[in-house]
């Protein structure tokens, strides 16, 4: 499983706009093969500022399965104009032996 990480800065005045997209927008992503779940998180201090999760099977379901799909685009054309500046993002494994149990 790999943990996908993009934290999302929106323009300001934005916020309201982007949660309404975001929950269009996930359904393309949740329907993706290899996405096992997902979690958007809105900042307590800087109301701007998301966090968004994706658990993948693995690291070709997001990058090949997911950005080179027809569906990718849809995606970009609801949310990708929402942030400033875009966002990088990173993909994590499990630390063996660490399951936080």
């Amino acid at each position: 499983m790999i943990l996908e990480v993009a934290p999302l800065r929106v323009r300001a005045g934005q916020a309201e706009e982007f949660q309404a997209a975001f929950l269009e927008a996930q359904h393309i992503i949740s329907a993706m093969p290899g996405c096992l779940s997902h979690e958007p998180g809105r900042c307590l201090e800087h109301p701007n500022e998301y966090i968004l999760l994706v658990r993948w099977a693995s690291l070709q379901a997001h990058e090949a399965g997911f950005r080179q799909s027809p569906r990718y685009q849809e995606w970009k054309r609801l949310l990708h104009h929402f942030y400033q500046p875009f966002p990088a993002v990173s993909h994590y494994a499990s630390v063996p032996g660490a399951d936080g149990g």
